[in-house]
């Protein structure tokens, strides 16, 4: 499954049932680099382009993962479980940690798109990103 479609489907189902109607556009998430870490066995550097469209919301979700975000182009709305909501502009930066929850991700903007790159160092082999509650 590509990481679109995997971010397309945790939005059905953080939508569904009853937003179903209503259904915020998904990210459109490309994966241009993959790259094992020999000094640190088994993990792996994935860098990520995601771009929001107008209006775009990801569902909550988990990285096991250190994820480093930069804005490109627009603005975004990130928070993490227990912390403090952030909208972020090209030149800025956020962070997720393995143990986070990503509780708000979103496209400030219901006009124009977002855009931004994530780094992951992550465990070798293992999925990107995951549901959670």
């Amino acid at each position: 499954m590509t990481l679109t479609r995997y971010f397309t489907a945790l939005t059905v189902l953080a939508t569904a049932p009853a937003a179903a109607q209503h259904a915020a556009p998904a990210a459109i998430v490309s994966e241009l680099m993959t790259k094992p870490l020999a000094d640190y066995p088994a993990k792996e550097a994935l860098v990520l382009d995601v771009v929001f469209p107008p209006g775009a919301v990801d569902p909550v979700h988990r990285h096991d993962a250190h994820a480093f975000v930069y804005v490109i182009e627009g603005s975004i709305v990130m928070g993490l479980r227990g912390g403090k909501t952030v909208t972020l502009t090209p030149g800025q930066t956020f962070y997720e940690g393995p143990d986070d929850v990503h509780t708000v991700g979103r496209n400030a903007s219901t006009t124009k798109p977002a855009r931004f790159v994530v780094v992951l160092l992550k465990n070798r082999g293992e999925p990107a990103v995951m549901p959670a509650q």
